[in-house]
């Protein structure tokens, strides 16, 4: 069947490795994906556990529909204790390497230890070897995975690795899988480095049984009907996700010049439109038939005849907006070599944008830059501080460390300026006019987030009957809601709810884009019982869905909690509260969020979640989702 896939414990200290199955009760309780990941965490990585160290674990999965005939079912999530903040390391990627891991006989690995040498894993049908990487450490993202596919002579294995930022242990470093495909936020690829792990690739013929197959190909025709006839999948299948920066700029709603501005003015190099000039194609995950990935060709400077993918949404933000560059070259470039290196394109566009307003204040110098000259738009020093960071070299080795410890570093009024929250930059998006998008900023399990809460359409003004009976189900709701999303009213259960979807998304091994994200009528819950039944055999109510994922989400805050998160850490910056925002449309100048306003949404909010006003949940919630156990040692 479709679930009977293993999991795998490998000690790369040991050099031992064990396989078990996973017990239907396991997946009743969390599906799998991330929320299998999120107990795995929980029950194996040990309290105050270095996050470089050796008691911390790597998690990569698939899931549950991973490789079947459900639409975009391409999605892997890794996990460990983060580097950067301390906290969730939880990270989401697309591409292939998920349903080849499947189809070589697994859906969840656990590494532990640290190997004495450079590792890679290579996993075939059901077989797992760890294999020497001494002549692919110090390599780029892109040579080793075709480095691998030679030693295997197989062009058909599917890698899923770090660069040298991960090697360096930059804290933000990535893992990342074919050219662009990146799980990038919370510095998991620094965690692999820690542990000597350069790659795990794989390579599957094993079949993945459906269920009902015949309807199973039907229904998923309906579903891929219903998504690409959305207006969101056509502009997607047009222009990419850079679409959506052209909408947050005009509108107001990016950050520019760290977060000095709400827009970037005189950008039209940077725009979609202009960007799509330069495409030679597209590119699409497994299953998916939006293929909302960009191929491009660098034109001139340095890097002419470069081939790469994207420009995603958020690189525009990172290497345009943010630090004021206006340079189509500067965004292609940028975009690169964070995916040559394997490094976190938002906290490193963060990162310099910081530095650029430090230096603006003269907090820091050309003596501290090592001669670099930090002026906002200054697209040569984006470029050299990308390769800085990578390598830690100069002021590139402090940024590296993300921006507490980097602050810390730095010292003088530097952390005042960061744009963080629990320790992780905040991508280019400013949310001081929309309450809902920065409630989800300053909640999210994992720190700064866009993709594991965010009521993105709640900008739509859409009416409040459907929103009632979007946010109504498959948990009734008779709170207040509203269309305007100015608004305090309501948002706390609009937040809880997109994070009980994503979360169940990220369960199902399902792509964001194919549900409730930037598309109102996507498929959600209801859909989600019969993509199950049909695939799997197994069955699910709405709510029993709606459950699994609450109880992982909740199993992420028991993490927190448990490294020290408490209530002052689900909080955004002063500059949210004191600094209005100067530009866009008439109504968003002028705003900023209201601090007693935003107190009552997070009482509501944790009111909601069954949590007490400390931010802890309650017993009645814990014995409710079954985690009144745990750890409870089931795997």
């Amino acid at each position: 069947m479709a679930m009977n896939r293993k999991i795998a414990y490998i000690n790369l200290t040991t050099g031992e490795i064990k396989t078990e199955s996973i017990s239907e009760k396991i997946r009743r309780l969390y599906m799998g994906g991330r929320g299998l990941d999120m107990y795995l965490l929980y029950n194996h990585v040990p309290k105050g556990a270095d996050p470089l160290g050796p008691d911390n674990a790597a998690i990569v999965s698939a899931g549950l529909l991973v490789g079947t005939l459900a639409s975009a079912s391409s999605r892997t999530h890794v996990a460990a204790k983060s580097p950067l903040t301390g906290y969730l390391g939880s990270a989401n990627v697309g591409g292939f390497f998920g349903p080849e891991m499947r189809q070589a006989g697994f859906d969840h690995l656990v590494i532990k230890g640290k190997s004495k040498k450079p590792v890679y894993l290579y996993i075939n049908n059901g077989n797992i070897e760890i294999r020497d990487a001494s002549d692919l450490w110090g390599k780029d993202v892109h040579s080793t995975q075709t480095m691998i596919q030679e030693e295997l002579n197989d062009p058909d294995v599917k890698s899923l690795c770090i660069g040298p930022a991960g090697e360096n242990m930059v804290r933000y470093a990535c893992v990342i899988t074919s050219l662009k495909n990146a799980a990038g936020r919370t510095g998991i690829g620094a965690v692999w480095g820690s542990k000597n792990l350069k790659a795990i690739s794989v390579r599957g013929t094993l079949d993945i049984e459906i269920a009902h197959p015949l309807e199973a190909l039907e229904y998923n025709k309906e579903i891929i009907d219903q998504v690409v006839s959305a207006k969101v999948s056509k502009t997607m299948q047009k222009l990419g996700t850079p679409f959506i920066w052209g909408v947050t700029n005009s509108t107001g709603l990016v950050r520019t010049r760290n977060f000095q501005l709400n827009q970037l003015t005189h950008s039209d190099d940077i725009e979609p439109e202009s960007i799509e000039e330069d495409m030679i194609g597209t590119a699409g995950c497994f299953g998916c038939q939006v293929h909302c990935r960009g191929k491009y060709i660098i034109k001139e400077g340095d890097y002419k005849g470069t081939y790469d993918e994207g420009p995603e949404y958020t690189s525009i933000g990172a290497f345009g907006a943010e630090v004021g560059c206006r340079s189509k070259n500067t965004v292609l470039v940028g975009n690169h070599l964070v995916n040559y290196y394997g490094m976190d394109n938002l906290e490193t566009g963060s990162m310099i944008s910081w530095a650029m307003e430090l230096y603006e204040k003269g907090i820091l110098t050309k003596e501290d830059t090592g001669g670099l000259d930090l002026t906002w738009g200054n697209d040569d020093a984006v470029i050299q501080l990308i390769h800085m960071i990578a390598k830690k070299e100069g002021l590139g080795a402090i940024l590296a460390e993300g921006p507490l410890r980097a602050a810390e570093k730095i010292g003088k009024e530097s952390l005042q300026y960061q744009i963080h929250v629990k320790g992780m930059s905040n991508l280019h998006s400013d949310e001081r006019p929309t309450p809902a998008l920065a409630l989800n900023v300053a909640v999210s399990s994992r720190g700064s987030d866009h993709l594991r809460g965010r009521p993105a359409i709640d900008l739509y003004h859409l009416p409040e009957t459907f929103l009632r009976a979007r946010y109504g189900n498959p948990v009734p709701y008779d709170g207040p809601l509203t269309s305007d999303f100015r608004d305090y009213e309501g948002k706390p259960w609009q937040v809880i709810w997109q994070e009980i979807c994503y979360e169940a998304v990220d369960c199902l091994g399902i792509c964001k884009y194919h549900t409730v994200f930037l598309g109102p009528n996507m498929p959600a819950f209801d859909e989600w019982v019969k993509l199950i039944y049909l695939n799997t055999g197994m069955k699910f109510t709405a709510r029993e869905i709606w459950d699994a994922a609450d109880r992982a989400y909740t199993m992420e805050r028991l993490f927190n909690i448990r490294e020290g998160l408490d209530r002052s850490q689900d909080n955004l910056v002063d500059r949210y509260f004191d600094e209005p925002v100067p530009l866009g449309l008439p109504g968003i100048r002028g705003r900023c969020i209201d601090r007693k306003k935003f107190t009552k949404m997070l009482d509501e909010y944790y009111e909601r979640h069954g949590w007490d006003e400390k931010g802890v949940p309650k017993k009645e919630t814990l014995k409710k989702l079954s985690l009144e156990k745990e750890p409870s040692g089931l795997l």
